[in-house]
């Protein structure tokens, strides 16, 4: 991946309409890079990536170490890499230049050797030395890296990503090398909620998270629409235009990074910034730092020495809302009703200490450690829970588990973590240079080398084995007929739906709905990593009609078969849920018929299916024979005389296994 360098003017920060709190947050990401980067969420169309690229626009050349990979700060010692302090220790006048503010595009398929750095191979092979070389994390070193759609990239390498962001450097440790240098910058991460969610563990790592939508103003959208036009029809001119509130941003941004190491708080706001976090029921103490963190920031850029109540209000609603999900379905959003208790609370009490004794000092101590003071704590009982086992599927390559991981399979192309080397090559040319020098290593003595410095024959050769997540998808086929509507049949249906939905976000697998109903099946959700989505058609899904059964398996086939052309190594399972009572047919020839014809052809596809019957009476009535179905597909059956959640995904459960 290279830099991106705009070959003609970006479109202007301060040209953006709207979306204030967007912006908001990239500006406090650019005063202060420790405050752990962005994560945009919103739809498309809404200006995600047309906003981080006018950032860096925005923001001033950087000064560097001239020849320095890591782009060193030449005035900093402390954001110099090892070489560069060397250098500076020893007398040296270090060399510097003014480079463009650097932003760097992350792609989904980056290895993580390009992301971290590596060997450099051919200096490897010439001098026999290691010498590392540097990754993507280097390029975007004091500046800024974009990652678009980063709830599709691998887990690990968001790990990686944001372990980086947060500490400010990145360490290797591969290939026979140890190496650290310095990796500060902005993360800016967006995505499509509808192509899936983070998992929460990896969504507590960003500092900020801010949720764009299109705008809802007719005056505003119409705005939009002029500018980019403009913009379009003569960049230069339109770039020109805004030079003004460009260059006004520009200085208010340094003005806040020059005050921020000056600004203070004093023990009140860490009280109110802790019950905040308390009130709102937050796990971990990362959202009382990068609540300090930006409020100091917000304090800076409005030109204050001391955080302010309001700075700490803008900051929550920065910093909580995307860790209060612990759960899919949950509310991400804050109660307004217990922050603004929070702030009452807080101000009575200030009162009462302002009454009792003089007010600290802003930066003063935190008062006494001793003191144990909760403000606005609160018990509630946990609700009803729904526990899902692990929904193991039976899949059709080898793969490995371990605890707490998800089910991995060796991987056949170079995508995927190295995980061993190994002495046969199972795939694409991926040479495992460590363990091959290791290799190669004790016979240099006997081998001629030339003008080499390191001698490798074919026996030497190791290659690198790689695994990544097996891909996994569930393409839930719910009967909502008339019939469907009976008694508590849809709402412990659907009960049983969500629970193993939760189950599908915990793992990443994509999920598929297909309705039938009436005289007619539909593909409600096409797969997707989006089970909020699958919840809401769930939720609101009505019951009446008929029961078109052979459409609803015609409809299954043909999406399980363009499925298993895009992705012929993952796994896939079939859920059809319904009474049976098959009662429309595709054309002149009786529903039954027609049903167990397709049954045979789902068989062909080789995916994993289960049916459960929902008939409430008996397993088989002359209207359907699901038993018979089951048979037909090769899959599991389950008939189900008392209808209850936590027994439909049991089967499902053992199915599965």
């Amino acid at each position: 991946m290279q830099l991106m360098t705009p070959k003609r003017p970006v479109f202007p920060f301060a040209a953006l309409v709207g979306q204030e709190r967007l912006k908001k947050a990239l500006i406090l990401n650019a005063v202060n890079p420790l405050i752990g980067g962005v994560l945009i969420r919103g739809e498309k169309g809404t200006a995600k990536s047309t906003a981080a690229r006018g950032l860096a626009e925005l923001l001033p050349p950087i000064p560097m170490v001239a020849g320095c990979p890591y782009h060193c700060d030449p005035e900093k010692l402390e954001l110099m890499c090892d070489a560069c302090r060397r250098r500076q220790a020893q007398g040296e006048v270090l060399p510097r230049r003014d480079r463009p503010m650097p932003v760097v595009d992350l792609p989904l398929g980056t290895t993580e050797d390009r992301l971290l750095g590596t060997i450099d191979i051919e200096r490897a092979i010439k001098s026999g030395e290691k010498h590392f070389e540097p990754g993507l994390l280097a390029a975007a070193n004091r500046g800024i890296l974009y990652v678009d759609e980063v709830n599709l990239l691998d887990d690990h390498l968001v790990d990686v990503l944001l372990d980086a962001a947060a500490m400010g450097v990145n360490v290797v440790e591969r290939e026979g090398i140890s190496f650290i240098h310095p990796a500060r910058f902005i993360l800016v991460g967006t995505m499509n909620p509808e192509e899936g969610e983070l998992r929460p563990q990896l969504l507590d790592r960003f500092g900020l998270c801010v949720e764009v939508t299109g705008l809802h103003n007719l005056q505003a959208r119409m705005d939009v629409v002029a500018r980019r036009l403009d913009f379009e029809a003569d960049p230069e001119e339109f770039a020109a235009r805004w030079l003004g509130e460009q260059e006004a941003l520009r200085q208010a941004i340094l003005t806040a990074r020059e005050l921020l190491p000056r600004v203070g708080y004093g023990a009140d706001t860490l009280r109110l910034i802790t019950a905040i976090c308390l009130d709102q029921g937050v796990d971990g103490h990362r959202a009382d730092i990068y609540m300090l963190k930006v409020a100091r920031t917000l304090a800076a850029y409005r030109g204050r020495l001391a955080v302010a109540d309001p700075d700490v209000r803008e900051a929550a609603e920065l910093v909580l809302p995307h860790r209060l999900r612990r759960q899919p379905f949950s509310d991400s959003e804050m109660d307004e009703n217990k922050l603004e208790e929070t702030f009452r609370k807080h101000q009575e009490e200030m009162e009462q200490r302002r009454l009792a004794q003089p007010q600290p000092e802003p930066g003063a101590p935190a008062g006494d450690p001793d003191e144990v003071q909760l403000i606005g704590e609160t018990t509630v009982a946990p609700g009803a829970t729904f526990p899902v086992k692990p929904l193991d599927m039976a899949p059709e390559r080898k793969t490995q588990k371990a605890p707490g991981h998800r089910t991995r399979a060796k991987s056949d192309d170079r995508t995927g973590r190295y995980v061993r080397p190994s002495l046969h090559q199972t795939g694409p040319s991926d040479l495992a240079l460590d363990a091959t020098i290791r290799a190669a290593a004790p016979f240099q003595m006997v081998r001629e080398k030339g003008n080499l410095a390191l001698a490798i024959c074919e026996p030497d050769w190791r290659y690198k084995v790689r695994e990544k997540r097996i891909g996994r998808h569930i393409l839930f086929v719910v009967d909502a007929s008339g019939s469907m509507g009976a008694d508590v049949r849809m709402v412990e249906t659907k009960a049983a739906i969500l629970s193993l939905l939760i189950d599908a976000y915990q793992r990443r697998e994509r999920v598929g709905l297909i309705i039938f109903r009436g005289r007619e099946a539909r593909l409600t959700l096409p797969f997707t990593h989006s089970v909020e989505m699958a919840q809401r058609h769930l939720t609101l899904l009505p019951t009446g009609g008929k029961t078109p059964l052979p459409h609803a398996l015609k409809l299954a086939l043909e999406v399980l078969k363009q499925e298993k052309v895009r992705h012929p190594q993952d796994v896939f399972l079939l859920v059809l849920v319904t009474d049976g009572r098959a009662n429309i047919s595709l054309g002149a020839r009786g529903p039954m018929a027609e049903v167990k014809e397709l049954s045979a052809q789902i068989k062909t596809l080789g995916v994993n299916s289960l049916i459960l019957d929902t008939e409430a009476f008996a397993p088989c009535l002359d209207l359907g024979c699901l038993p018979e179905l089951s048979r037909i597909m090769g899959g599991s059956y389950h008939s189900l005389t008392s209808i209850r959640a936590p027994e439909m995904v049991a089967r499902v459960e053992a199915a599965l296994r």
